[in-house]
């Protein structure tokens, strides 16, 4: 044992354990979000209960979603017993007040069971899922009782009046937007003129017909948008009778679409399964962002990150060139990089307050006033946006790229650098030519790194420029099309959001496991991306190395 111990194997026993319980412990982690976030999207099957509580008798229908061991209290005796206890998401919202609710066992009468194979389930824009049974169907003028085709007849009227909801939200986001910001922008041009005291008569009447034509379309946008209104007040409604035996009656143009969980086949709960992932991906959020999909906040996370990386690629391989080539050795280079390795240790909310300070108000307000001066007070750049969420990433991970980009040029021979001089290549053109090259996967490892970093961070964010709800996206069809000082949504914010704001706490839970899993394979997507252009560069220059 001493033998086996002055070898020092087991320093390699030790490592080796440690690092196979974090594969274990990173895998397990990864499977229950995979678990947690797929089961979101897969449909439950609904439920029926009837409480007995001191003689007063109850039904209870909705989705079982959890269930453990407590302890109730003894109306009689007043001793605590264990009890099974059961979560049950009961729905109807604007009727019960709340969307879950617990019981216990001891109140069961009967036991859980499954529901009779035509239960329904509604979703809906607003108050969250409707449990229970088709009563009838108001579809257009005719009134339909419950039949074999109805729901089927249903369903055709949701597809198209999700149809007419999708072309009013095209109309009103899109075109009307192009209007509003096109209108906005000769308002803008107006008032820069009258301030350079250079707006003429030929201007006015250039900017009125411009305005006026403008106006028309938006009135024409208008009239199209009140005949689909119209339209998609006129698909009628359905009736369902609801636990208690009260009926509710909803119209067609609230309800995002409607299933029946208990009669499902396999084949039908995959497309159900995929339908819902799409929508989660496609579609905006709802209810405080506690429904719905999560597209503005995997669109900002993705542009965000990207144009981190433009910023932080650079400014990093800049400055790790300038200390590895062409800085001397010394005490001042030397307190340069133990800064750079201090800078890496700062909380990142200080980069935040840093951001939010230099570069929202001081930077961008200065730039307010030397170009956008016309619309102040209104600020442009001055406010937090696009622009300063990324360069505050960028500098948040700045260290990580410099310190990356400096290991992999110290590891380029000394030999190949006095070559290109011995050739007569100047000390840039051999530094760009043959050792910025070699040294490129280095940089993308770097890389690599400050993108994980990057779009997992929260706390800055909320500092220089997301927000819970953007009414715009930063990508858009509008000209410039990526709009830098427009707020914007992160998927890493969301999460928070609805894990620790939210009002609806279990209501929230699976949507929260959805959206971190969302965000762990747009890193895993992104890190890929990267990890294969370095291996193919790695590739390229290993002959060169030997």
């Amino acid at each position: 044992m001493k033998e086996w111990f002055n070898k020092g194997e087991h320093w390699i026993w030790m490592s080796s354990a440690m690092v196979s319980i974090s594969v274990v412990l990173v895998i397990g982690l990864m499977g229950m979000i995979t678990y947690k976030g797929g089961i979101h999207f897969w449909p439950h099957a609904v439920y029926e209960v009837h409480l007995d509580q001191n003689g007063q008798k109850e039904t209870i229908v909705g989705e079982l979603h959890d269930e453990k061991t407590g302890h109730a209290t003894d109306p009689i005796s007043g001793v605590e017993t264990p009890v099974d206890q059961y979560l049950f998401k009961v729905g109807n919202r604007d009727v019960y007040g709340i969307d879950f609710r617990w019981v216990n066992s001891n109140v069961l009468d009967g036991g859980v069971d499954k529901l009779s194979k035509d239960v329904l389930v509604v979703e809906r824009y607003e108050y969250g899922n409707v449990y229970g049974h088709l009563i009838s169907a108001k579809l257009g003028e005719k009134t339909l009782n419950n039949q074999n085709d109805l729901l089927a007849l249903i369903n055709q009227q949701v597809d198209k009046s999700t149809e007419i909801r999708s072309q009013i939200r095209h109309i009103e986001k899109i075109e009307i937007g192009k209007v509003n910001y096109e209108i906005e922008q000769l308002r803008f041009e107006e008032k820069k003129l009258r301030l350079k005291n250079e707006f003429t008569p030929e201007d006015a009447a250039r900017i009125d017909e411009e305005r006026s034509l403008l106006q028309t379309q938006f009135k024409e946008f208008q009239k199209q948008t009140a005949v689909l209104y119209k339209q998609l007040n006129g698909f009628g409604s359905i009736t369902v009778e609801i636990s208690g035996g009260q009926k509710l009656t909803i119209p067609l143009k609230k309800i995002v679409s409607l299933w029946q969980p208990n009669n499902m086949n396999f084949i039908e709960k995959i497309g159900f399964f995929g339908h819902s992932v799409k929508s989660f991906l496609l579609d905006d959020p709802r209810e405080a962002n506690t429904e719905g999909g999560v597209f503005p906040a995997m669109i900002g996370t993705i542009t965000m990150v990207l144009l981190m990386t433009i910023f932080v690629t650079p400014m990093g391989v800049i400055a790790a060139i300038y200390m590895s080539e062409y800085a001397k050795d010394g005490f001042m280079l030397r307190i340069v990089r133990i800064s750079i390795n201090n800078l890496a240790g700062v909380p990142s909310i200080v980069f935040g307050i840093f951001g939010l300070g230099f570069f929202v108000y001081i930077l961008g307000g200065s730039i307010d006033e030397l170009f956008y001066d016309y619309a102040l007070p209104s600020p442009t750049f001055g406010t937090p946006g696009l622009l300063w969420a990324a360069l505050t990433m960028a500098l948040l991970t700045l260290p990580v790229v410099i310190v990356s980009t400096e290991e992999g040029l110290s590891r380029i021979p000394r030999s190949l650098r006095e070559g290109g001089l011995a050739l007569g290549a100047t000390k840039f053109e051999t530094i760009m030519k043959i050792v910025l090259p070699m040294a490129t996967p280095a940089i993308m490892t770097g890389l690599i790194l400050a993108i994980a970093r990057a779009a997992g961070e929260v706390a800055p964010l909320m500092l220089v420029g997301v927000v819970k709800l953007a009414p715009e996206l930063p990508v858009d069809s509008i000209a410039p099309f990526l709009h830098l000082d427009r707020k914007f949504m992160h998927l890493g914010f969301h999460i928070y959001d609805v894990g620790f704001q939210s009002p609806n706490v279990e209501a929230s839970q699976p949507l929260l496991y959805a959206t971190s899993l969302l965000l762990v394979i747009i890193i895993v997507g992104l890190n890929i991306g990267a990890i294969s252009i370095r291996n193919r560069l790695r590739e390229k220059y290993k002959a060169l190395e030997h």
